[in-house]
């Protein structure tokens, strides 16, 4: 892979609102944040920035979720995944793989490789870093993301 940047940092958490609002208490970041339900992965998502890097605070809408099975498998909320934004996906995915990667099925999505996501095109690998999940994007030009909007990617 040839400069991946940090995309986004995805945190476990059991109440998107309450952990939002210990950012903002004891940090005062966050406090622009936007709260998003998503319900096609049944998630609620806080996001906003700390020092250029995107934060997502990410809650399951139902119990045995994507985040809430991280947290009840752990026993606690922490750093879920890492997303890097990459230039070119499939160039990306198969450099990883030539090093011994493998692609990951989307949990709500059930696409293994890259796939449409709201942001970009997203794809998983198997393998976790120091028990970190590795997300990799090629986001949408603005063009693009209008495509996605209107349900034409």
């Amino acid at each position: 892979m040839s400069g991946p940047t940090i995309k986004h940092m995805a945190f476990a958490v059991r109440d998107a609102y309450a952990a939002l609002k210990t950012y903002q208490d004891l940090l005062g970041v966050g406090l622009d944040a936007q709260v998003q339900d998503y319900p096609k992965s049944r998630n609620r998502v806080a996001i906003f920035s700390v020092g250029g890097i995107e934060y997502q605070l990410c809650q399951s809408l139902d119990p045995g979720g994507r985040f809430d099975a991280w947290i009840q498998e752990r026993g606690y909320e922490g750093l879920h995944h890492i997303c890097y934004a990459v230039p070119d996906i499939e160039k990306a995915l198969a450099e990883a793989q030539a090093h011994g990667a493998t692609l990951k099925e989307c949990s709500a999505c059930k696409v293994k490789g890259s796939h449409p996501h709201p942001e970009g095109w997203v794809a998983f690998l198997e393998q976790q870093a120091g028990g970190i999940e590795i997300e990799l994007m090629q986001v949408y030009t603005p063009e693009q993301a209008e495509l996605y909007r209107v349900g034409g990617i």
